[in-house]
This record gives C-alpha cells, sequence and structure tokens, in this order.
C-alpha cells in the first residue's frame, strides 16, 4: 500500500513539473502570431488588446473607404474592435530596374497574421465573391483577390487566425499555413525571430509592440535610413530590436546590433550629436515663442528624456512620452492671433 502511495506520488510530481515546464516554455516563446510569419527581412508585432485597453482607440470614430466599409458590413469585423493581435513581415525583393544613382531598386512586400474574434463563414462568402482563384492547400483555403495593383492571398488558418500576404508568389502563405499545422511551441518561426526574440524586453512588462530586423525598410533610401528628411548614421541593412512599452507612460527603446564596439561607438557619437542640434533648435523655438506652443514643449520634453548609451556591440536609445505629450503632438496647431497677423493687418488698426 506504501509503495503504491509512493509510485502514484511520483507521478503527481512528475506531471506536475511537466506542465509547469510546458507553461514556462510557453510564456518565454514569442506569441502565435509572430511565429506563423514566414522568413522576411523584418518584422513588426503589435498586441492591439492592451493597446486598445490603455487608449480606448476603438472609441474614436474612424473615417473609411467607400471599399472597406463594404468589407466591414459584409464580414462584421470592426479592425479597432476584433482584432486582437497583428504581426507583419517584411519582404525585400529586388528588382531588375536600376535606380538612376546605380543604386539597385527592391519591392517591400508583407505578410501579415491577424488574431481576433471573425465569422468565419461570412469572410469566406466574402472572400470567395471577390477571389479570381482559389486553392486547397493542407486542408486550407487559400483565396487569391486582386486590390488596386497587387494581389493578395488570404488563408483562414483557425477561427481566430487569418494569414495575407501580398507576395507575387504563393511560398510565404503556405509557410503560414504549414506553421499553423505544426503542434504548438514545435514552431519556433522564423530564423530571424529565433535570432532576436530574446532580446525583446520582457522586464518590467512585456513589450506591447516590438519590431526586430531591418526593420528600416520603410524609411530607406540610397542605402541609409532617412526620417523626416534627416539621414540617420546607420546602413539601411542595419539589424534593429525596437519596442514599445506602456505603464502609465509610453517607453521607447530602440537598440543596434553592429558589427563591432567601434561601429556602435560611432553610431552613438553621432547621434548624441543629432540630438543635441535638436534640443537647442527645439529650446531656441520656445524661447522665440510669444505663447507656449504645447507641441513644441512636448517635444522638448521628450527629446530631453532620450538617452543613448553603448554596451558592446550594442548602441540603444532610450526615450519617454506621456500619454498628454503625445495627445499635444498631434492635436492641431492653431496659430495665435499675433502669429496669423501681417504687417498689413496691423496697419488696419
Amino acid at each position: 500500500m506504501r509503495k503504491r502511495t509512493v509510485i502514484s506520488l511520483i507521478i503527481a510530481l512528475a506531471v506536475f513539473l511537466a506542465l509547469g515546464f510546458a507553461m514556462y516554455l510557453r510564456a518565454k516563446a514569442p506569441p502565435e502570431a509572430a511565429r506563423l510569419l514566414p522568413e522576411c527581412d523584418a518584422m513588426v508585432y503589435i498586441k492591439l488588446k492592451n493597446v486598445r485597453l490603455a487608449t480606448h482607440f476603438d472609441a474614436t470614430p474612424v473615417t473609411r473607404t467607400p471599399y472597406f466599409q463594404q468589407f466591414i458590413d459584409a464580414t462584421g469585423i470592426v479592425p479597432e474592435r476584433d482584432l486582437d493581435e497583428v504581426a507583419l513581415a517584411m519582404h525585400r525583393v529586388p528588382t531588375p530596374l536600376p535606380h538612376k544613382h546605380g543604386d539597385p531598386v527592391a519591392e517591400i512586400y508583407t505578410s501579415e497574421v491577424f488574431v481576433g474574434r471573425f465569422d468565419g463563414q461570412r469572410l469566406a462568402k466574402y472572400l470567395a465573391a471577390r477571389a479570381s482563384a482559389r486553392e486547397s492547400y493542407a486542408g486550407v483555403d487559400i483565396y487569391t483577390v486582386p486590390s488596386d495593383d497587387q494581389t493578395l492571398r488570404v488563408a483562414q488558418l483557425g477561427y481566430d487566425l487569418i494569414a495575407i500576404s501580398n507576395m507575387p508568389q504563393a511560398e510565404q502563405i503556405h509557410s503560414m499555413v504549414d506553421r499553423s499545422r505544426a503542434s504548438g511551441l514545435s514552431s519556433p518561426g522564423s530564423s530571424l525571430l529565433a535570432a532576436h526574440y530574446h532580446d525583446v524586453p520582457q522586464l518590467p512588462l512585456p513589450a506591447q509592440a516590438w519590431g526586430i530586423g531591418h526593420i528600416a525598410l520603410p524609411f530607406s533610401q540610397n542605402g541609409y535610413i532617412n526620417v523626416m528628411g534627416l539621414q540617420l548614421p546607420l546602413p539601411e541593412d542595419t539589424d534593429l530590436v525596437a519596442s514599445l512599452r506602456y505603464s502609465g507612460s509610453i517607453h521607447l527603446r530602440v537598440e543596434e546590433f553592429a558589427p563591432d564596439e567601434d561601429a556602435a561607438q560611432h553610431t552613438v557619437e553621432a547621434l548624441t550629436a543629432i540630438l543635441d542640434l535638436m534640443r537647442g533648435l527645439g529650446a531656441e523655438h520656445l524661447q522665440a515663442q510669444p505663447a507656449r506652443d504645447p507641441s513644441a514643449v512636448a517635444m522638448h520634453d521628450i527629446l530631453s528624456s532620450v538617452t543613448l548609451v553603448q554596451h558592446g556591440k550594442r548602441a540603444e536609445l532610450d526615450a519617454t512620452a506621456t500619454s498628454d505629450e503625445l495627445k499635444a503632438l498631434s492635436a492641431p496647431h492653431h496659430t495665435t492671433a499675433d502669429e496669423s497677423s501681417t504687417p498689413a493687418d496691423t496697419s488696419k488698426h
């Protein structure tokens, strides 16, 4: 009797440890939506459910195009209400046409995974009515839907999962279907995710949004990253890990993975010089104003929060912004009476 009790306890303990280990692995693993993405040059993940709870952006009225409104009416999917997670992969595909300066031209294509609440039957009916072709792959219907000047391939991977790709070939959508059919954690995701997901900050709180890889692809021009007309001292193929966390205020972190310590030091020094210049111009602008512009004050405070440090081969940028500061930046600018008056107007009074 005692022997049987000991065996039962050992079995119960083994099951408990196995469950605990599985839960630990699941907590450390990337989100499923990100694991389903195909091989790519960069990826971005946003946990919209948490962002919605923090900002209530779903309560803000949205102006939609007639085409998009038809999609909502037909499927019942309201993105700001029904989407909980979005994972997006970017693919750089070279084209044979040269740039006027001799640089090769590359097209940026995307693949996405959406997690949320969908009416599968209504969605399938909508896609079937607009698809130019339909393929059955691994038991999943893949719809080819013309959209403007591109072609979308759409597949419903589960009751709460939708995959989309606008790549010219079907390889990427097939990859997402294959990954969705793999069992849970046995699908580690793309090589990019496996290489850098552990660099995404998880403490003190997991990031609500993050991106890894050559995430400057949309801002690349002539081999470098250009933001708002400003060329940053970073090649366009620089590996970056960026993250956003919200805990009363928004915390941005961007890490560059440089080839060596000298390159990381150069990045910090160059960005520090640019940051000092921007801070100086912002301070002069504030001093020259008769009335303090809330957006200028907010930009000054955000720039003041930015720190740049080097950790070996890594260059790290951190910045924080409050909700009020972001609202001030996004609010329309209204000129004061003094700013809007011209000499001609003044002479009339």
